[in-house]
């Protein structure tokens, strides 16, 4: 069982181009299921597990509390490592068929209002570090990108005359973002001394760099983003992940189609996308109680 397990997480590696985190996550879901097979129910060959393995390991989970969205991650992972031992021909039959997935309560991404982004985004530029801060938030409002793609964007992957910039995304996909002209005068602001001045003598290629010029961490862009939120008077709670879902539902507020806003945000499935739809049709909801004289 070991051995099947070993190569999938290869598979995983090396054909689905999964990152690191990715990864690990599978491990923790799999070695679990692994464990719960070999201990509980005595099983030690993949080709003996059937459906009522698989649901009586989700319904103990489920007695023990662990939530919809976890059930229905762990399923996933299941099902996928399934369908590769069927498909490496370890197994004859995929005993994860016809399990229906736990419902999910889906929960409304918290967005900022158009006021809390000028407020977030009237960083003063004075220094070079308030240079990067300005170019990354800017950046990340125009984009959409999710925070590890800003982190590790390269200088090379700027096209600034052209107003585009190049993402490798998850699952190693690549595609082309719009920038739009504040962004885009940010990043130039940023790169005409600002960025040398922090890199210094180093052949860094990351765009984004800290005060000793080596490449930005999530967790140092975490702290940059409370700093600068709470320099700006915003008292929403924000994350790395606020300016993604705002740059969604403020395009989709103000028109734009969903299927390019899906592109832009790298998502596989439009459904993904459309929690952002509900977003904007909560939002009009609560416009419409405050300022309908009948409602």
């Amino acid at each position: 069982m070991k051995f099947a397990l070993e190569d999938f997480f290869h598979f995983l590696t090396v054909e689905r181009g999964l990152s690191s985190n990715t990864i690990q996550s599978y491990q923790r879901d799999l070695h679990q299921y692994q464990s719960f097979l070999q201990t509980k129910e005595s099983i030690n060959e993949w080709d003996h597990v059937s459906r009522a393995h698989i649901m009586k390991y989700l319904y103990e989970l489920n007695d023990k509390g662990r939530s919809a969205a976890t059930l229905a991650r762990l399923l996933s992972s299941i099902r996928l490592f399934h369908q590769f031992l069927v498909r490496e021909k370890v197994t004859n039959q995929d005993p994860s068929l016809h399990i229906e997935t736990p419902k999910k309560e889906r929960k409304l991404p918290k967005v900022l209002s158009s006021e809390d982004v000028d407020k977030l985004l009237n960083v003063k530029a004075n220094d070079p570090l308030k240079a990067r801060n300005k170019a990354m938030l800017e950046m990340l409002y125009a984009t959409g990108l999710r925070v590890t793609e800003l982190m590790t964007l390269k200088v090379s992957d700027l096209h600034l005359t052209m107003g585009f910039v190049r993402c490798m995304g998850k699952g190693s996909k690549e595609r082309i973002i719009p920038l739009g002209d504040l962004a885009k005068e940010a990043v130039e602001v940023y790169l005409d001394g600002p960025r040398m001045k922090l890199v210094k003598q180093k052949k860094t290629e990351e765009l984004f760099v800290n005060h000793h010029g080596n490449p930005l961490s999530r967790q140092g862009f975490w702290k940059i983003l409370k700093a600068v939120a709470v320099e700006a008077g915003v008292t929403k709670e924000i994350t790395p992940h606020t300016l993604r879902h705002s740059f969604a539902t403020h395009l989709l507020e103000n028109g734009a189609d969903l299927r390019a806003v899906q592109e832009m945000l790298g998502h596989a499935d439009i459904s993904t996308t459309q929690i952002y739809t509900h977003v904007s049709k909560t939002r009009l909801k609560d416009v419409y109680r405050s300022y309908h004289p009948r409602a």
